[in-house]
């Protein structure tokens, strides 16, 4: 009890220290003078993938990369077929022609290159090297390419922060660095109970620590990403969802994976071709989603969901 009090616990903690995270970043990013497009490109997005980053490097640090792979594995299977299931099933989700053409690609290539690299097991660090370039390749076209937009226009940036950015005095300057701050020791903590409690429980179970990843690590990584997408799918708002279940999949594979490999190699223990392929084989499947009709419908979305549903289920059972 007291593990799995622990696990929930952390959750909570990853959840509330991203959210700090992300809007003390973003509003002391804005307050200097960088766009809100900017910010939606590089601080929201690296935020929403900040727990899955905290537990795979605190994980790996620990000697379990099977849970370390098997949360960015899982995660990536969540954030496309839960996170974007549950938005098309509350409201049909647009999807703009930039997705099908740049950001799908890229994430495809991504997962591909990152199940070859995972084919002997072993993640090391001229491999993770290789992707975290990736990922410093994917932040600059975007800054490049943000240039040629609006630099006002940001979905992922919430008016109200913007606006509180560029009315914010002295002691609101001081407020966001706290939370910074606060956010980021809140992920820490988070994510150290969270791994410890998940360790014992899968000992106790007798199930592997990559299951545990592959899962309860996976989901609860993932709220922050499912929260969004609800209460954008209300607002009718399809761009945030899109943008931030592909962007947080990208950052997954390229910045978290990278990073945690080049801190120490990554074992991916307990985490089988199936589970590299299955994450694979989602993003495939959501690229027709898309491209019929340039928009993911209610039932498209409960095809997604009942997927994730019954992987899960399998996961567990066997």
């Amino acid at each position: 009890m007291l593990d799995i009090g622990w696990v929930v616990g952390g959750l909570v903690l990853l959840y509330f220290g991203a959210e700090w995270l992300v809007r003390g970043s973003s509003e002391l990013a804005i307050r200097f003078g960088i766009s809100p497009l900017v910010v939606g490109l590089t601080v929201v997005a690296f935020g929403t993938s900040a727990p899955e980053l905290v537990v795979s490097v605190k994980a790996n640090l620990d000697g379990n990369g099977g849970m370390a792979i098997g949360n960015v594995v899982g995660s990536n299977i969540c954030n496309i077929a839960l996170v974007l299931g549950v938005g098309a099933v509350i409201f049909p989700i647009a999807i703009q022609r930039q997705v099908i053409r740049r950001e799908m690609p890229i994430l495809l290539v991504a997962s591909t290159v990152f199940l070859l690299m995972m084919r002997d097991g072993v993640m090391d660090r001229l491999e993770a090297g290789v992707l975290f370039g990736g990922i410093l390749l994917y932040i600059i076209t975007s800054l490049v390419e943000a240039r040629k937009e609006d630099v006002e226009a940001s979905d992922d940036v919430p008016p109200e922060v913007i606006e509180a950015a560029r009315n914010s005095g002295r002691g609101r300057l001081f407020f966001n660095i706290f939370l910074i701050i606060l956010g980021g020791i809140t992920l820490v903590i988070g994510a150290d109970r969270m791994v410890v409690g998940g360790e014992h429980i899968a000992r106790f179970y007798g199930v592997s620590e990559a299951i545990i990843g592959l899962t309860l690590f996976a989901f609860g990584t993932s709220l922050p990403e499912l929260a969004t997408s609800v209460v954008a799918a209300i607002k009718k708002q399809g761009d945030i969802i899109v943008g931030n279940a592909v962007g947080s999949c990208i950052f997954n594979l390229l910045a978290v994976v990278g990073v945690a490999g080049l801190i120490a190699p990554l074992q991916g223990e307990g985490v089988t071709l199936i589970h590299y392929g299955v994450m694979l084989a989602v993003a495939i499947i959501l690229m027709p989603m898309m491209w019929h009709r340039m928009r993911l419908d209610r039932w498209e979305g409960v095809l997604l969901v009942i997927g994730y549903l019954g992987f899960t289920t399998w996961l567990v059972l066997a």
